[in-house]
């Protein structure tokens, strides 16, 4: 007859629940996966999937009761984890729309927008177009997978323990965001420098020519340009997606090392 002691089955919940944690909150803030347009089922039954690949090679803090007042820390600093590495590879896809928020004002089309299904919210089409093409890049260039293989080395870097979590790791992760006004000031500075240009021709334009009506030429004048100048920006797109993608591992790798070295 096979026996169970209560010891038992509070070790095997925790070697499920501690992983299960972090993973489910990875895929929630994440890109494309934690997409809200994804059903809930989907993405709880992704992560039950990958806690039952990995947990088996972890190695938990014995005795850990998950009902505990240090299984809830323990639980607290999954759920950090998973929204750490989330949070920093989401952050790839915000510089790209944001990019395209600038282009599309710089563009005169700040009323034209659209329902994007990724942040329940309304973007701008040049915007919209940029992220949806940053994601058939990224996923052609399987980022979904490298980003669930950051996910599985992060237990190595930052194992399942009642470590408190180094504050300058978060320092790390909030100076990672701030660096999407410049990733996205580099993508859209081709497009504002032309329609710079093409502004002050305008402008010289009206001053030689007072009778000439600037918002009936300028216009559709600035429309083609910027249209020009993101068609000819688009082949630089993918290296530079490339290059925010493994500086986003890297910030991931280097939050978790912190958090290890609490």
């Amino acid at each position: 007859m096979i026996t169970v002691t209560s010891a038992q089955l509070l070790s095997w919940l925790a070697l499920f629940i501690f992983p299960f944690v972090r993973i489910l909150a990875m895929v929630a803030s994440a890109p494309i996966l934690g997409n809200k347009q994804v059903p809930v089922r989907i993405k709880i039954g992704l992560s039950v999937l990958l806690t039952i690949v990995i947990a088996p090679t972890l190695t938990i803090q014995p005795n850990v009761d998950p009902a505990s007042a240090l299984g809830f820390l323990i639980l607290l600093q999954q759920i950090l984890a998973g929204l750490a590495i989330g949070f920093t590879m989401r952050l790839i896809f915000t510089a790209i729309e944001m990019a395209g928020d600038i282009i599309g004002i710089q563009m005169g089309l700040g009323f034209a927008i659209f329902f994007d299904p990724q942040n329940s919210s309304y973007t701008p089409v040049i915007a919209q177009f940029l992220g949806i093409l940053a994601a058939l890049v990224f996923l052609n260039m399987n980022g979904h997978l490298v980003m669930l293989e950051a996910l599985a080395d992060s237990f190595r870097t930052f194992p399942i323990n009642s470590a408190i979590p180094a504050a300058i790791a978060l320092h790390t992760l909030a100076s990672w965001g701030g660096s999407i006004f410049s990733n996205a000031l580099q993508l859209s500075m081709p497009v504002i420098g032309a329609l710079l240009i093409s502004n002050f021709a305008l402008g010289i334009l009206t001053r030689s020519a007072p009778q000439l009506n600037i918002f009936a030429v300028g216009f559709p004048i600035t429309l083609t340009i910027g249209f020009a100048t993101v068609m000819l920006l688009l082949p630089y797109l993918v290296p530079l997606l490339e290059n925010i993608t493994h500086t986003s591992l890297e910030t991931v790798l280097r939050v978790m090392q912190l958090f290890g070295k609490s």
